[in-house]
């Protein structure tokens, strides 16, 4: 399944984007690897210059900054909701300090930064992992910036690690080659996306001369160039106290923490081989720029658009219109401008063009940079619609905005939709320590974000006028198109198993990688602690429905996360993909509201209601201020029990399904993760039906009706609440919503049969033309949520592949032998099924070799188990990632529900870490007997033609 049907556009922290990037193209994992914010920049950032009359937010409330005296910015924020602490240090330098020529040099040594110092020569990813720490790095156009959230014990290591890394990271020769052929293997990733490279294209005509308009992460044939002693300059020059801010948010003393800080970071020096003190001068651009405001005035603009005809699935449009720098006093007014065009059923191009048919999506996004910025739009067309002519029609209704003065209900409507925007996504206290390091770094004052909603309050519709006539001028525009050439997938299998491995020199001591993390890990206390998180009340109304209610007042803020046994499990197999088209379509009216009034109601409050149809079930996922649950428990209850289904939403609905279906079809990853389904389950089983074009276009309105009719019912229906609410009061407004959904007979059941292993290797490689990046699926069945040998294959998957770079695939096949970008494994678990899985990225030609390794790695620990050190390791990291977990509202709302769903006790949401503390290693070597067979796997390789090795 689609991780993201589509991304949704957070506003203010650069976390959303980083994490984006890694489950659409990458790891899906959340592991310690590195990635570039490059394809979209969805983040907002501004300058203090520009906003005036600073009204407190609780973003930046209790923040505290303190000066080192080598220039080390440092940034405290208290919060003690939760036993959990965020230390983050950006550094001021990105692409934006780089050339052609040396393109990508920034992201190359934040890989780099990964792999070991003078003192602690070892893979960074596994101390953190060891801590149990959610870690993980990005760069981006003005600054780099390493994150890691922990247990509150684990502050000082955290910092230690970050300090060392500071000052005494190696690069080496070896290193660096290694890792380079692992940079390349991200860079073919995004090249997989028709997206990134006509975003690429356009930018780069419109900054032809800055190195805004250069790719993030650089491109292959300025990596491939890169020398050990760039690489250390470049590391020397810009990985110094005073070009860095260090952020600490989350349960911690203040003053306790300054003092150790002091001492940690205090001893670091400002390098000796500048007389640069400032700032700005470090990280000045090395050539003549033009600012971005003479840019916006002088730039001759072509107005023929670019034209990229290649292999890939839908149309796309993509516009670019420059902006000034992250000063300008305009930007507020902008974003109040885009909210307009851009957010919502309601706004101006949604109607245009995507509830008109011409389009199946949307987007607009401002970006506001220290040297420049620009405004992007960016369409996907409907097939078979001219491009031309989409952009004519967005082209009118940006002169209307630009005539005619906006709807003061449109304006009133985008502000609250931006301020309630800065609240949602400031939930965690990693997206906390996000927001004030991207304000430090790129507006140079942590109050930005309280100072910009002011100046969001004070826009009216004469701003959104004048600021749409100042920069939405065709002549300054600059736009490409993506005509996509026919593509047709093809499968190839030869039936052998492939059994012979590739002779190498394979890493033989990898049961010493524990021994080796415990050896350079900084002194902390390894101890797990249980979680003193209060149990969800529970409660049952008279007709079926469950609903489980967690208080939380450390944020202004509601989460819910919602199932209804509704999922894909029950299409019928000439009518695959209606579940799906029951869930898109539930908030396209209802009895008394249509399409556009439901929408209506919850963006004039800031608030979000989204359905989407698993395997499994339909889960329900909604945000909101605090004050504002009523509102989304009403639209809520009205949606599920009063749809109506209108003809004309449904068939736009279907186009969308039909050409996200386009777009999946040329994604290796969907097409490699459709392909080893199928192949692992057989055509009797539920999980072998994926939908076609064929079995949408079957499905009619009345379908619709009746599986609503049938599945959704309050008796296969719970709800789970975590936020700053009563939960007497909630529980009043759960039964005067939902107490009078009405149900008869039995809900609908399913059967699934037992499906044995392959009895040998079987082998596919879908081809799709105009891939550069292969990914592969490599496994077999797995358990289901309730076997008992569950948290036992816990800790087997984490010392396995649970981390990218602490793992031992990762230390294998990513870190020593640099094949891949990415790869993990996981057992994913339901309720009747679950499936064994490993997933990897590589370079085509890398593939069969990446696959025999790790055949290897899985037939060692098979036949010769794990270590009790590797076995402490990973529980410890279990526990520390678990109770990290629980800090994130999204994340504690979502085990409350599926710990229900799975039938567990509540008490789960507690004993979880003393089940995973309590698991043996004979338990996990049993595990790896009965789990793991190398030799019965289903191998999937999607994307361009993978040769088979042999020598």
């Amino acid at each position: 399944m689609s991780v993201f049907k589509k991304l949704h556009r957070y506003r203010f922290s650069i976390i959303v984007l980083t994490l984006w990037l890694i489950a659409v193209l990458l790891l899906s994992d959340g592991s310690a690897t590195s990635h570039t914010n490059t394809t979209y920049s969805i983040v907002k950032i501004r300058n203090s210059k520009a906003i005036k009359e600073p009204r407190k937010t609780y973003v930046t409330e209790k923040v505290y900054q303190t000066v080192l005296e080598n220039g080390l910015i440092v940034l405290t924020k208290e919060v003690h909701s939760a036993p959990v602490v965020s230390v983050q240090v950006w550094y001021e330098v990105g692409s934006r300090n780089e050339q052609a020529g040396v393109n990508g040099i920034a992201h190359q040594l934040e890989h780099m930064m990964f792999k070991g110092t003078k003192d602690r020569p070892v893979q960074f990813g596994r101390l953190f992992s060891a801590l149990g720490s959610d870690s993980n790095a990005f760069t981006s156009y003005d600054q780099t910036a390493y994150y890691g959230t922990a247990e509150r014990d684990k502050l000082n290591a955290l910092l230690m690690l970050e300090a060392d890394r500071m000052q005494n990271a190696v690069i080496d020769a070896e290193k660096l080659a290694s890792e380079k052929r692992v940079v390349i293997s991200e860079l073919q990733g995004y090249e997989n996306s028709p997206e990134y490279r006509l975003n690429r294209a356009v930018l780069q005509k419109v900054f032809p001369e800055h190195p805004y308009g250069l790719p993030v992460g650089g491109t292959k044939a300025d990596v491939e160039k890169f020398k050990v002693k760039q690489v250390q300059e470049y590391y020397r020059k810009f990985y110094r106290p005073d070009n860095a801010v260090l952020v600490i948010v989350g349960d911690f003393d203040t003053a306790k923490t300054l003092k150790v800080v002091k001492d940690i970071f205090g001893k670091i020096q400002k390098n000796q081989d500048s007389n640069v003190n400032s700032r700005d001068a470090i990280n000045r651009f090395s050539t003549s720029v033009k600012s971005q405001e003479l840019i916006v005035n002088s730039q001759k603009v072509s107005h023929s658009p670019i034209v990229l005809r290649e292999p890939g699935a839908n149309a796309l449009l993509h516009t670019i219109y420059p902006l000034p720098d992250a000063n300008h006093p305009d930007i507020p007014a902008l974003d109040v401008m885009d909210y307009i065009l851009t957010e919502g059923r309601n706004s101006r191009l949604e109607q245009a063009l995507v509830e008109s048919g011409m389009a199946t999506d949307v987007t607009g996004s401002i970006v506001s940079l220290r040297e420049g910025g620009w405004y992007e739009l960016s369409v996907t067309a409907t097939p078979g619609e001219n491009l031309k002519k989409i952009d004519a029609v967005m082209q009118k209704a940006i002169a209307t905005l630009t005539s005619q003065k906006a709807k003061v209900e449109e304006v009133n409507r985008a502000k609250a939709q931006l301020e309630a925007s800065v609240v949602l996504n400031n939930r965690d206290i990693t997206s906390q320590a996000m927001q004030l390091g991207n304000d430090q770094t790129t507006a140079s004052d942590y109050h930005y974000t309280e100072r910009y909603l002011a100046a969001v309050r004070r826009v009216t519709a004469t701003d959104v006028q004048r600021v749409a006539n100042k920069y939405l001028k065709p002549k300054l525009r600059s736009f490409g198109f993506f005509e996509p050439t026919q593509i047709q997938a093809s499968q190839k299998s030869d039936g052998k198993s492939h059994s012979t491995l590739i002779t190498e020199n394979f890493s033989d001591n990898t049961p010493k990688v524990a021994t080796e993390v415990m050896k350079y890990l900084p002194p902390v206390d390894l101890t797990t602690h249980p979680t003193n998180l209060t149990l969800p009340e529970q409660f049952k109304l008279s007709n079926g429905i469950e609903v489980l209610l967690l208080p939380d007042n450390s944020t202004p803020t509601i989460t819910l996360s919602g199932y209804i046994k509704a999922g894909n499990e029950f299409d019928p197999e000439d009518k695959v993909g209606l579940a799906s088209l029951v869930a898109d379509n539930l908030m396209n009216g209802t009895k008394t509201r249509d399409v556009l009034a439901i929408a209506k109601t919850l963006d004039e409050r800031g608030a979000s209601l989204d359905f989407e149809s698993y395997r499994e079930g339909t889960e329900i996922q909604g945000s909101a201020l605090a004050g504002d649950l009523p509102i989304v428990l009403h639209v809520l209850a009205d949606v599920i029990k009063n749809p109506t289904f209108p003809a004309k939403e449904l068939e736009l609905t279907r186009q969308q399904a039909l050409t996200d279906l386009k777009e999946e079809l040329d994604d290796p990853t969907e097409v490699a993760k459709r392909t080893f389904v199928q192949s692992v389950y057989p055509k009797t089983h539920p999980l072998h039906k994926f939908a076609t074009p064929k079995t949408l276009q079957r499905i009619r309105r009345q379908d619709l009706i009746a599986f609503k009719t049938q599945h959704y019912r309050p008796d296969t229906t719970v709800l789970a609440l975590v936020g700053d609410f009563d939960p007497k009061n909630v529980r009043s407004l759960i039964e005067t919503e939902f107490g009078n959904w009405k149900v008869s007979g039995q809900a609908p059941t399913i059967e699934y049969p037992v499906v044995s292993m392959p009895d040998k290797i079987v082998r596919l490689n879908s081809v799709l033309p105009g891939k550069t990046q292969a990914v592969t699926y490599m496994g077999n069945t797995g358990i289901n949520r309730k076997d008992q040998r569950y948290y036992a294959a816990l800790v087997l998957n984490q010392i396995l592949g649970g981390d990218t770079l602490s793992s031992r695939l990762g230390a294998e096949i990513r870190d020593r032998q640099g094949l891949t970008y990415g790869i993990y494994s996981t057992f994913q678990v339901g309720q009747n099924i679950g499936i064994f899985l490993i997933e990897m990225q590589t370079a085509p030609e890398d593939s069969t070799r990446a696959i025999n390794s790790t055949r290897r790695l899985l037939e060692e620990i098979h036949q010769q188990g794990v270590t009790s050190e590797e076995l402490e390791t990973a529980k410890r990291t279990l526990i520390s990632n678990y109770n990290v977990s629980l800090a994130n509202p999204d994340e504690l709302s979502y085990k409350i529900l599926m710990n229900k769903v799975y039938g567990l006790d509540k008490k789960e949401l507690h004993s979880f870490v003393s089940k995973i503390a309590s698991v043996s290693l004979e338990q996990v070597n049993q595990a790896g007997r009965e789990l793991l067979h190398p030799d019965k796997i289903v191998v999937v390789t999607a994307g361009p033609t993978v040769v088979a090795e042999s020598r």
